[in-house]
């Protein structure tokens, strides 16, 4: 199931492009190559109908993938656990053998790692009484706490039994243990579903009440949580505000997830949409507690790009916004980042046109003041990026590859930083 390809060498080195100010992004010339990438691994479906992956990796560099399939009538959620320098990857554990099946194809699934050997595992599964309505659904969180060998049976996250959505999930645990858990929520059956989340104190044995923070979220944008080493957790959402205007905010929590401060928009984007994008916002905290925020949107003027900003204040303000993505003739789309406690960032996206898809990667190893120049991965057609980045500077990017339709592949693509922050950058004269 498992093939391990080499494109190239093990040790192929990422030249950064000619220093400058493009789009409000410098991109810098270094005179030696910081950061190798090795084989890339592709996980063969065979014709299963799969998500997007989604990764993380161990502080000891084992790799973590999770995502949704189907075939026939199997309905499926897969985790893989691969130990660092081991070539040959296993077969994938099947998350729910005899739970409900999941609703496999609608995104893929959270997926977050303990402290200890715990790994946790959010997805979704049909409402039991959905007749007629296809996005009704539960959302369920299973943990394993022998480090992914086997699943206990999942537990339900909404505290409610409406007849309607609960997804677009995300979860991250926090510095203590506790597990957090974000979705969009549509039990008050309003136009626009609610932002909630709740909490998990005992590795996910029992949950906290489920807590309402927004009543105006994009219907179908992927929440996202992210912790700093003080134990402060933040939230991203995309927001609608009066006129159908909507932006990416970002709320703190101080009290491990009691509550949460009322939401700062990131971008002041300004962007007017008259339905769902579909596209969510991605965070990460560096050891000194920047918060940095990549998203995708458009804008006044209808230009698509994909955005950084980061704030020093715990989410209070943001810096302007800065364009990541240097392409005329694509369309940017799909932002995903890792970032590590020395500052380093990694961000993917796809790049579109009429006929193709792309995954492309940049980095940063100056807490965001500069970039490489951003750098195709896939061989053919590609989408669903996923990144992860540990603080020994190991790193991968995952994606779907299209093979014979209607299968996909997953591609693993690991990468090495340094280990330590690089010197800030300067524009060449």
């Amino acid at each position: 199931m498992i093939k391990s390809v080499l494109f190239g060498s093990t040790s192929v080195l990422l030249s950064i492009g000619l220093g400058g100010l493009l789009s409000g992004v410098l991109w810098a010339e270094q005179s030696v190559s910081l950061v190798q990438a090795g084989a890339k691994h592709i996980i063969d479906h065979k014709g299963m109908q799969t998500t997007g992956p989604m990764a993380q990796l161990g502080t000891d560099g084992t790799l973590h993938l999770a995502w949704g399939g189907e075939k026939q009538e199997e309905r499926g959620v897969f985790y893989l656990k691969v130990p660092p320098q081991q070539e040959q990857y296993p077969e994938p554990t099947k998350v729910n053998p005899s739970s409900p099946p999941a609703t496999s194809l609608h995104e893929p699934p959270a997926l977050a790692l303990g402290h200890t050997n715990d790994v946790y595992i959010t997805w979704t599964t049909p409402h039991p009484n959905a007749d007629g309505k296809p996005f009704a659904n539960l959302l369920l969180l299973s943990r394993s706490v022998d480090g992914g060998k086997t699943f206990l049976p999942p537990v339900q996250v909404n505290d409610d039994e409406t007849v309607t959505g609960h997804s677009f999930d995300n979860m991250t645990v926090s510095p203590n243990g506790s597990v957090h858990i974000s979705w969009l929520d549509a039990r008050e059956g309003k136009k626009d579903p609610a932002t909630y989340t709740v909490v998990s104190q005992d590795q996910g044995n029992t949950l906290s009440l489920n807590l309402k923070i927004d009543d105006s979220s994009c219907v179908c944008c992927r929440t996202h949580l992210t912790t700093a080493f003080d134990g402060t957790v933040y939230l991203a959402w995309r927001k609608v505000l009066s006129g159908a205007v909507r932006e990416t905010v970002v709320s703190r929590s101080m009290d491990n997830g009691k509550s949460f401060s009322p939401p700062v928009i990131v971008g002041h984007d300004q962007w007017v949409f008259e339905g769902c994008p579909h596209r969510p916002a991605t965070m990460g905290v560096d050891q000194e507690g920047r918060l940095y925020v990549t998203w995708y949107t458009e804008g006044p003027d209808d230009t698509p790009g994909v955005y950084l900003a980061y704030s020093d204040d715990q989410g209070k303000t943001f810096t302007p916004r800065r364009l990541l993505n240097m392409s005329k003739g694509t369309f940017p789309d799909h932002p995903q980042m890792a970032v590590n406690q020395a500052g380093h960032l990694l961000v993917s996206w796809e790049e579109q046109s009429p006929v193709r898809r792309e995954v492309v990667f940049t980095y940063s190893l100056d807490r965001g003041q500069t970039f490489s120049a951003p750098k195709k991965v896939n061989e053919k057609k590609a989408k669903s990026p996923a990144v992860a980045l540990n603080d020994a500077g190991q790193a991968v990017i995952a994606w779907s590859e299209q093979v014979a339709f209607p299968g996909w592949s997953t591609v693993v693509h690991p990468l090495s930083f340094p280990t330590s922050r690089m010197a800030q950058l300067h524009p060449v004269p």
